[in-house]
């Protein structure tokens, strides 16, 4: 089997419409260019506004949780290099769930994956926030008001029609987006320092950990830390238009995430250690700020800092938004080629090699986003959760790949066998961390996926058989099958809604910590290798069948 109809998703000739497009798209992208679209992914509105909303949460054990998200997320990176290594497809994180697990889980990931465009609206808003210093009628400190609507959708039908020709043309432009970003936090970081250093503040006002170790946890995803350093699956999304897959986007995708990561400490520090004495009055949790660095460049006197972070308000979640905007065309795009939205919306220009359709598509859902929700951490506690949906059902695909006979995996990763069940856990415990006022929203959404599978299994309804066939997953199977071979993923979102209800973040306390984290853990690591077993009679029951 050539590596292009490996990356097509097909057996042979079985697909010829999806193997069409995905020919169209250009393989033209190397290091540098996924590691720019790698690093400018993560570092967005995260650098402008988690520093601060970490250092509530946690006070300076924050720094631990920039260092545990770092690891924990290149150990989740790991899985989804071997996947984007082995199996490299444009839009390749929502096609391997369909491929591994069935068109039940393929819905519903994908569904998520839908709803995740909505982190890109979180970086226009953020944008809206700091240019709100200058326009004051487009945000009111809470939501935008309608002209602050008005021009947001105008900027993000820019960053559409920036995304609209080809993909070198896209990288060249954000390659030089993410030579800014790096050098203005750097800036930032020295100056601060240079000009309010407040020696002691790892220990005063309450100690190291005021909140406790277990807040470390809540500032994971609760203060922005997660949804910040997220963003390090860009490459693989892009491993369909890469000259040479396997060996470009491991080193890539941990590039993006050493460099973010320790750029995001250098911040985090700054912070602590440059807020004004008299702020502290009522410990982190008093510190509080419209525009954190912005404001704090102001009352140090640094006006030539604080008119360069204005700028990069714009500039570096502008970057992210670009990025955004891309990836969520090739998650459209293989959503069509999963069927989940009509195939339509599937095709690729062949002078390009963009799915323009795709972008109007994400252009409207990303409106569409900018309406119901108010500040940045309102949209980005939900949307992360989204995000890390995806990493799970990745890392159950992975060790599926690994587990059916003649399974096709890069072996890039050495270890993988382990790695991937801790990878599940780990994703699942970041879900779990957001707490329970977010994930009462999120997960119900989510689980919305399984109605839209319903709906195009129902009797009468008009599908393509032939071309739904084609896209990776076998033959279609009957209704009870694929409910069987999926129904983990709903017990696990299940389950997880009613952990958090019952724990310790944002929940009733009804199981106490940590014995909650442990027990997400357990049913994580059940649900894990529940899901593989499942994965690995779905790839081979069609060839069953066949045989017999």
């Amino acid at each position: 089997m050539t590596e292009r109809q490996v990356s097509a998703g097909g057996e042979g000739a079985g697909a010829p419409q999806v193997q069409v497009q995905e020919r169209r798209l250009r393989r033209d992208l190397g290091f540098w260019g996924l590691t720019g679209i790698g690093f400018s992914n993560i570092v967005g509105s995260g650098w402008l506004f988690a520093a601060m909303y970490a250092a509530q949460t946690a006070g300076p054990a924050a720094l631990l949780s920039w260092v545990g998200a770092g690891v924990l997320c290149a150990l989740v990176a790991l899985v989804m290099i071997e996947l984007g290594a082995s199996r490299p497809e444009g839009g390749g994180t929502v096609r391997w769930p369909l491929f591994a697990s069935g068109r039940l889980v393929g819905t519903v990931i994908g569904w998520s994956t839908l709803l995740s465009v909505g982190g890109t609206a979180a970086e226009i808003s953020a944008i809206m926030q700091y240019a709100a210093h200058y326009l004051p009628g487009i945000y009111n400190g809470h939501t935008l008001t309608v002209s602050g609507l008005a021009l947001a959708a105008g900027l993000s039908v820019l960053l559409t029609a920036l995304n609209w020709f080809a993909v070198r043309m896209f990288a060249t432009l954000n390659n030089l987006v993410s030579v800014f970003k790096i050098v203005v936090p750097v800036v930032t970081v020295i100056a601060l320092i240079a000009s309010g250093w407040h020696s002691g503040r790892l220990t005063d006002h309450g100690g190291f950990a005021p909140y406790g170790y277990v807040a470390c946890l809540t500032a994971l995803a609760g203060g922005g830390i997660v949804y910040s350093v997220n963003g390090f699956q860009a490459p693989l999304d892009f491993s369909g238009e890469t000259r040479n897959p396997r060996r470009t986007i491991p080193v890539a995708v941990l590039t993006g995430i050493g460099l973010a990561v320790l750029m995001y400490l250098a911040l985090q520090l700054a912070f602590l250690f440059t807020v004004p004495e008299n702020l502290l009055g009522h410990g982190w949790q008093g510190v509080s700020f419209d525009s954190p660095f912005g404001q704090l460049a102001l009352i140090l006197n640094l006006h030539w800092l604080s008119s360069l972070l204005y700028a990069d308000a714009v500039v570096s979640p502008g970057g992210s938004a670009y990025v955004g905007v891309a990836i969520d065309a090739r998650h459209t795009y293989a959503l069509a080629k999963n069927g989940t939205i009509p195939r339509y919306f599937m095709k690729v220009n062949e002078r390009f090699g963009i799915p323009r359709r795709a972008l109007v598509v994400n252009l409207i859902v990303i409106v569409v986003f900018l309406l119901p929700f108010g500040g940045w951490q309102d949209i980005v506690s939900v949307m992360g959760d989204m995000y890390l949906l995806i990493y799970a059902a990745s890392a159950v695909a992975v060790a599926v790949f690994r587990a059916e006979p003649g399974g096709r995996t890069a072996g890039w990763v050495p270890g993988l066998r382990w790695i991937a069940p801790v990878s599940f856990v780990v994703s699942s415990e970041f879900v779990y961390w957001s707490g329970w006022q977010d994930l009462r929203l999120a997960l119900p959404l989510v689980l919305g996926g399984l109605l839209i599978f319903l709906a195009m299994r129902r009797p009468g309804a008009r599908t393509d058989q032939a071309a739904l066939e084609a896209d990776g997953a076998g033959p279609s199977r009957p209704l009870g099958a694929e409910l069987r071979t999926g129904a983990w993923l709903v017990v696990y979102l299940v389950a997880l809604t009613v952990l958090s209800w019952l724990g310790t973040f944002e929940g009733s306390g009804r199981l106490p910590a940590p014995y909650d984290s442990i027990t997400v853990a357990a049913l994580a690591l059940a649900v894990f290798f529940w899901a593989v077993r499942s994965g690995v009679r779905h790839l081979q029951a069609p060839r069953s069948a066949a045989t017999a």
